[in-house]
Formats: structure tokens, C-alpha cells, sequence
């Protein structure tokens, strides 16, 4: 065990953390130099004047989404007499639309935002600033899927521009699933303009370039094996190509050796951090669902733990849940909350985006089991997956998780 002496002196195996946070963002970003130069494309006419221009931004997490946007506001806050200003919003933060605006208000105009005043006059005060001298502004809104009422949010937004006689008002909108826009009104839909930009998943051959390139920098010399970082970036691929991944087991392997008082780092550390990251990984996923995806995942775990009440089928190591029971569960539980449940056919699409998220399979059953049905298995640790949930859908505390079911 690490004694406070131990933490507060020098590190026999870091030279700097900083750099192997996933937050850091290096002066050259290896592998997405087409995806800068899109984002560059993109924002270029709106920087030039012309209004409306919107960029969307898609990709599972760790694929370079957010380092690449920030990348460029840095370049568009390094160009001399620019007319542009810049928001960055993490909508896991600021999750409405007066919250949004409250955020925009507060970095351009701090002593205004103090004044408690609503989202009407937010707006009002927003359109006039960027009007004063023709501003041009961006609002970079970070998993822009986890904002409630999206649609006032982006009907206020984009509706700015046909307000404003001068100036541009555009978005950037980022987020970890492809299809978030179909949850959109048409009346939402109509008000956009927009260029769509898809990042694909990292190689582990690029993994191990960057986590290398990180190494480098980050660990003192002589502490960390290229078998140890092959290891990590084979083990990211295999988690859907993902460098927020990669860089997490390889900060935690450093970690690891400090606590065991190494001089160097082994398999052992980087096999120890792969499945401690792999765990706090799934439940930080789950954290980023929508909530009516998060209602059939509580749904799927209630029933794998209690075994629901007689369609489980179990081949004596896995649960299996039939689709339907599963529904019924959802239905359940919106009435409960005094939600609207949604149909079949978007409880069929949150089974689907589920299943590529890793959290569970979905398939069609064989002969035999009342003609063909779909069957749902929890891949995930049933009682930790139904304690994340309850804790962030009811805020249930520990002591009273089981109540809730």
C-alpha cells in the first residue's frame, strides 16, 4: 500500500500524467489529418460569412471526435481579427436549451449571465451581441444527443439566423450515435443545413502509434515495454478501436506499477488495467444512453436478475429473455414514471443500437420455441448494470437499490 510520502514524492514510472489524459490534446493529431481537414472545410464558409453552414459529427467514443473539434477552434481562435466566437458545450452538463444558452451567455457575456434573467431574454440578448459588429458564432455542442428538449435547442438556434441582419450563427453537433437526428421533429429537421462527418474507428496499428507516441512523453525511460504497448493497443481494438480506451489502460498500467512499487511495468500491470478499464468503460457507456434506451436496458437486467415471470429460458450458464416480456417491462415501467412507452418499432431499434454498443445480443430463436421470436441476453453484469441505473434514472442511494425493483 502507498503511503502519502509515497504519492507526494517522485514517480519511479511517470514523467507526465498529463499527457496520457485522454483530455490532452497534442500539438499533431496522428491519423485524422482528413478528418481536420473536413471539420476545416466545413467551418470555412460560415467563418467567411455565410450563414446557416451546420457540421455534424458521428463516431463511437474514442475515435477522436472532440480532440479534432478542439484541435480546430484552436486554429480559428489563432487567426488575427477574426470575426468568429466560439462556445464549446459538454451537453452531459448542460443538458437543456436555457442551460445551453445560460453557457453561451456566461463565456461571452459574463455580467449578463448573472442576472438570472430567462431562455426569451437569453436569446434576445444573444442575437443583438452577435448583431453589433457582424459576429460569426459557432456553438460546438459536445454529445448534443444528451440535450432534452434538442428540438427548441436547435429550432432556437438555427432560427437565430433568420432573426439576425448581420452575422452568422452555425453548429457544430457531436455525437456518439449515427441515427440521434431521427428523434427529431421535422420542424427541427427542416431548420438544418447541414454537412455530416463520419470517423471511423482507430487500426491497432494506430493505437499503438499514438499510445507509443504518448509513452514517449509520459513514461520515464526504460519503464514500459513495446510488448506491454502492443498489448494495450490490441486490447483497444478489440473495444471497437478506441483511443480514450487505449489511453485509460495505459495510465492505469503506470498506476498499477507505482501501487506495487515497480521499477518497470509488466504484462501483469497492462492485463490488471485492461479489465479494470474495461469495467468502468461499459458503465460510463451506459451513463451516455438516452433514456428510453436506459429503460430497456433497466428492463433486460431486472428481468436477467429476478428471471421475470415465465419466459426465461437459461442453458445453465447464460439468461436469455424473450423480446417481448422485455417490452412488456418497458411499457411497465414508462407508466410507472409517466412516460409515453415508445412503439415496437423504436423498441426494436434501441434492442439494435444496444446490441452494438456491447451490451447485448439480440437474435432470432431456432425451431422449436413457439415458432421464430427474438431472444435478448444481457452481456453485462446483471446487478451493476441495474445499480448504475437505478442510481441515474431514480436516483435510488445504495442502501434502497432493491426496492426499486
Amino acid at each position: 500500500m502507498q503511503t502519502l510520502n509515497d504519492l507526494l514524492g517522485d514517480s519511479k514510472i511517470f514523467s507526465s500524467r498529463e499527457v496520457l489524459s485522454p483530455h490532452f490534446t497534442p500539438k499533431k493529431l496522428v491519423f485524422r489529418e482528413k478528418e481536420i481537414n473536413n471539420i476545416e472545410r466545413a467551418v470555412a464558409p460560415s467563418l467567411k460569412g455565410d450563414r446557416g453552414r451546420n457540421l455534424f459529427i458521428y463516431g463511437k467514443t474514442g475515435t477522436g471526435k472532440t480532440s479534432c473539434v478542439n484541435y480546430v477552434i484552436e486554429e480559428i481562435r489563432s487567426i488575427p481579427n477574426t470575426r468568429a466566437r466560439i462556445s464549446y458545450i459538454n451537453c452531459k452538463i448542460y443538458n437543456s436549451r436555457f442551460k445551453v444558452l445560460a453557457k453561451i451567455t456566461g463565456d461571452h457575456l459574463p455580467t449578463y449571465a448573472k442576472r438570472g434573467y430567462g431562455a426569451v431574454d437569453l436569446y434576445e440578448r444573444l442575437r443583438n451581441w452577435v448583431e453589433e459588429d457582424n459576429k460569426i458564432f459557432v456553438a460546438v455542442l459536445d454529445e448534443i444527443d444528451m440535450v432534452k428538449d434538442l428540438d427548441d435547442l436547435i429550432y432556437t438556434l438555427t432560427r437565430m439566423n433568420s432573426d439576425i441582419k448581420a452575422g452568422g450563427v452555425s453548429m457544430i453537433g457531436i455525437s456518439n450515435r449515427v441515427s440521434f437526428k431521427e428523434d427529431l421533429d421535422p420542424r427541427s429537421l427542416s431548420t438544418l443545413y447541414e454537412t455530416e462527418l463520419v470517423f471511423p474507428p482507430y487500426y491497432a496499428t494506430e493505437l499503438y502509434a499514438i499510445i507509443k507516441e504518448r509513452a514517449a512523453v509520459g513514461f520515464k525511460k526504460g519503464t514500459i515495454s513495446d510488448e506491454v504497448l502492443h498489448y494495450i493497443a490490441a486490447q483497444a481494438a478489440k473495444e471497437g478501436g478506441d483511443a480514450r480506451f487505449s489511453l485509460k489502460v495505459l495510465s492505469k498500467t503506470g498506476e498499477l506499477g507505482e501501487e506495487r512499487k515497480l521499477s518497470a511495468v509488466t504484462m501483469k500491470e497492462a492485463q490488471d488495467a485492461a479489465r479494470i478499464a474495461e469495467d468502468e468503460s461499459v458503465y460510463d457507456l451506459i451513463g451516455t444512453l438516452p433514456e428510453h434506451q436506459k429503460l430497456v436496458l433497466y428492463s433486460v437486467s431486472l428481468l436477467t436478475q429476478s428471471g421475470g415471470t415465465y419466459k426465461k429460458l437459461t442453458d445453465g450458464v447464460d439468461t436469455y429473455l424473450f423480446s417481448g416480456e422485455v417490452y412488456s417491462r418497458y411499457k411497465s415501467l414508462c407508466e410507472s414514471m409517466k412516460k409515453e412507452p415508445k412503439s415496437e418499432r423504436w423498441y426494436r431499434k434501441y434492442l439494435s443500437e444496444l446490441e452494438m454498443q456491447g451490451l447485448i445480443a439480440a437474435f432470432e430463436s431456432g425451431k422449436g420455441i413457439r415458432g421464430h421470436t427474438k431472444l435478448v441476453k444481457l452481456l453485462v453484469p446483471a446487478k451493476k448494470t441495474k445499480d448504475v441505473l437505478e442510481k441515474d434514472l431514480f436516483g435510488v442511494p445504495e442502501e434502497r437499490k432493491e426496492e426499486a425493483s
